[in-house]
């Protein structure tokens, strides 16, 4: 296994990993969203008279829709689709009849999901200096040799890697820096759960490690649940001795960087 993959795992599985990893990822769960006046208005009038394609048009134009449904999205894409598809549409009335109004609003208006608020977190605790080095613009960081992480957005990164790192993906990146002379790219995640879109999110981290072609030494900066020792298929990925790809814990990102 990865040496740095074992220190993460440790970390998590002896020490105060959730603690200190609060102060990188603050996920405070938001407020209720707001719901305007005037389109609840609308709502609570559709409802009342039993006007099942207003009430699902009404409440597709709210920025969240009360129940989960498969056929919200197209939906909510092609709003031309309430006229042509009526018993879709009567299927989901009847949904929300059942609901009440009452429980129709407390949906509407919960809080975002807090692993929807987590991206900006990890570049926010760069931002603070933790790793010692200074965050640089694409000129300044161009400019000098010495150590320094790239200060830019996602897009930018990816376009940064592009032209000096023979970085082909099409995903973002989190992170550029430079450490003895050597750049180093990566992604960062913290993966609150298992399955579905936490999976997904493990697998673009791996596919950049994996990634043969990019001139850079490649990290994964993963966080969460899958240092947790069990037979999930990412703890497995991380102790299988076929590879050796950098996986770790942003609690011990400066170690790796000053060993460069």
């Amino acid at each position: 296994m990865n040496y740095w993959t074992q220190l993460s795992i440790d970390f998590a599985n002896q020490r105060n990993y959730l603690d200190k990893l609060f102060e990188v990822y603050p996920t405070i769960p938001e407020d209720i969203r707001d719901i305007d006046n005037t389109m609840w208005s609308y709502v609570e009038t559709a409802f009342n008279s039993k006007d099942n394609k207003n009430l699902v048009k009404y409440l597709l134009d709210l920025p969240l829709f009360p129940i989960k449904d498969s056929y919200v999205a197209y939906l909510k894409r092609d709003s031309s689709a309430i006229e042509r598809n009526p018993e879709t549409i009567n299927r989901l009335a009847g949904r929300l009849y059942q609901m009440g109004l009452n429980k129709i609003f407390e949906r509407c208006s919960e809080p975002k999901e807090t692993n929807r608020q987590i991206g900006p977190l990890f570049k926010r605790w760069l931002a603070k200096g933790t790793l010692g080095v200074p965050l640089l613009k694409k000129e300044e960081f161009d400019k000098t040799n010495n150590n320094a992480i790239l200060d830019a957005g996602d897009a930018e990164l990816k376009n940064y890697a592009l032209e000096k790192l023979n970085y082909e993906a099409s995903k973002g990146l989190d992170f550029i820096a430079r450490f003895n002379g050597k750049y180093i790219v990566g992604e960062a995640k913290f993966l609150t759960d298992f399955g579905g879109h936490q999976n997904a999110q493990f697998n673009d981290a791996i596919t950049l490690v994996r990634n043969k072609t990019v001139t850079a030494i490649k990290i994964a900066i993963l966080d969460g649940v899958l240092y947790i020792k069990s037979n999930n298929q990412m703890f497995k990925f991380l102790t299988e001795t076929t590879h050796n790809y950098n996986i770790l814990s942003c609690l011990v990102l400066r170690e790796f960087l000053y060993q460069i």
